[in-house]
Parts: C-alpha cells; structure tokens; sequence
C-alpha cells in the first residue's frame, strides 16, 4: 500500500510513503513522504508521521501522537545479548515526538518490551534504549540520553544532554538537569545535578503543580534529610523517617521508593547535606 489513499476517516498516505502490508493504520492517519512503515506496527487514530519517519518491527503508537521527521522507532536493540526474537514496542496516547529520535524495542533476554506513556514531550535528537519503562507525561529535552531497562516516572523531566545510566529508576516528578550524568536511582521530586550526579534538592515547583500543600512540602523536605543523613546507611534511617511521619503518603511512598529494591545505588546529596548547594525553583 504505497499509494495515496483516502478514505471517510480520512486517512492520509502520501504516494511516496511506504506501509508494508500487514500494517495496522487507524482513522485519521496521516503519514508524510519518504515515511516507512512495517509490515507489524500498529498506528493508533489520529497518529501523524511528518515525513521520513521509519517505523520498524513490532511497534504500537497511540491515537493522536506526532512524530517528527527523521526519527527511528521500533528498532533492533543495541544489545550483544538480543538474539533477535519477536519483541515490542509501545508509545501512549497524545505524544509529541520531535526530529531524529530514536527508541528500540526490548530485548529477548530482558523483559522484551520498551514502553512509553502517554502525553510525553520527547524532543529532538533524543533516545530511549531497550526495555525501558517511561511513565506518562514524562519531558526528555534535545539529546537526552535514556540507557537500556530504566524507569522513568510519571512527569520526570530529563533536561538537554542528560544521560541516564543503565538500570537507573527516576521518580516521578524528578528533575534532572542538563548535562548531568545519572549514574543512581533518584527519588520521586528528587533534582539531581551535575556529572557523577548529586541529589541538590527537591523539585518544588513540581510539587506545587502536583497539588502538594507547602505544610507537605515542609515535611518532605525534613524527612529526605533524615533519610540521607550520611552518617548511617538509608536502609537504618528509613525505618526512622517512616516512625517520624507516620501518617504522610508521600513520605511513605518515597520510603519505599529507596526500600523497595535490594543493592540500589542512589543519586545522594553532597557531603554535607542536600542544602549544601540546595537548587528547588525548576519546574
């Protein structure tokens, strides 16, 4: 099916795109010139390729995201131990994927899927590994780099020329800022800087937009003290944060964040203590 096509839906195939046959292409498509598309993706409604877009294996995009020009999706992992089985990937609803991204699939010997949620911003130049887990409404900025089998969570924000390491969890609402290098986990509205990374403070406006109240706020920002107190090890003083703020959700949640897993390295704060150096007016 390489001629342009319309139909009640209007679905739009430029003549000088190419959709393989077995290709599955919702209402309302459009795919621009110079776009190729395989015999096993899966374009949800309303999906739009700008132009030169490659869409290779086995690769889900949902009802109304963008892909910009020059971008690659779906294709083999960048892993010796893939051997070259049926694995996936799959990008959420209402996303906006700028020029020259590109994100695999999974890899047989993992987990074999690479997923992205809904309404991310992905820009230019950016790129998500195999087996990666990236929430919804997550922002990756120009050449942010997301390594093979990490987490990203919900409204993480991954600022330009950012790399996360292999393996790495980001909290959600996490701010990383530019040119940093993300070698441990970092906690959800955790803000880590800087090459090997530190943990400089929390994301306030963030926990501002997710409706935190400043009372919340307050009590976060303690309990990360206690939590990263460098003079025990966190698995002694999360039992401490957790008697301390019994009743707070958040807290709770941020104590099983770090508690969860075991043998995790951790984006730490400097010595000193996260306020030597404290940044929290990003968004």
């Amino acid at each position: 099916m390489n001629s342009m096509t319309a139909t009640k839906q209007e679905t739009r195939i430029h003549p000088m795109a190419v959709v393989e046959e077995g290709a599955v292409i919702g209402a309302g498509v459009e795919i621009g010139p110079f776009c190729h598309v395989s015999s096993r993706a899966n374009l949800g409604p309303g999906v739009r390729l700008v132009s030169h877009v490659s869409i290779q294996g086995a690769t889900t995009i949902g009802d109304g995201t963008e892909v910009g020009p020059h971008t690659a999706l779906g294709g083999t992992p960048q892993n010796r131990a893939h051997r070259g089985s049926h694995t996936t990937l799959t990008i959420g609803r209402n996303c906006i994927i700028r020029e020259c991204v590109t994100m695999h699939v999974g890899t047989d010997s993992a987990s074999g899927t690479t997923s992205v949620g809904d309404n991310c911003f992905i820009m230019g130049c950016t790129h998500i590994a195999h087996d990666c887990i990236v929430g919804n409404g997550v922002t990756l900025a120009n050449l942010a780099t997301i390594a093979g089998h990490c987490e990203i969570g919900d409204h993480a924000i991954v600022s330009g020329m950012t790399a996360v390491h292999q393996f790495v969890r980001v909290g959600h609402h996490a701010f990383l800022s530019g040119c940093s290098a993300i070698v441990g986990d970092v906690i959800p509205y955790g803000m880590a800087v800087g090459n090997r990374a530190k943990l400089r403070g929390l994301n306030i406006v963030g926990m501002k937009r997710s409706g935190m109240k400043r009372s919340d706020i307050v009590d976060m920002r303690a309990a990360v003290d206690i939590l990263f107190d460098e003079r025990q090890p966190i698995a002694e003083n999360a039992p401490r944060v957790l008697h301390t703020y019994p009743g707070s959700a958040t807290i709770r949640e941020l104590v099983e964040f770090v508690t969860v897993r075991k043998k995790r390295y951790f984006t730490v704060p400097p010595k000193g203590g996260v306020e030597n150096g404290e940044l929290e007016t990003h968004g």
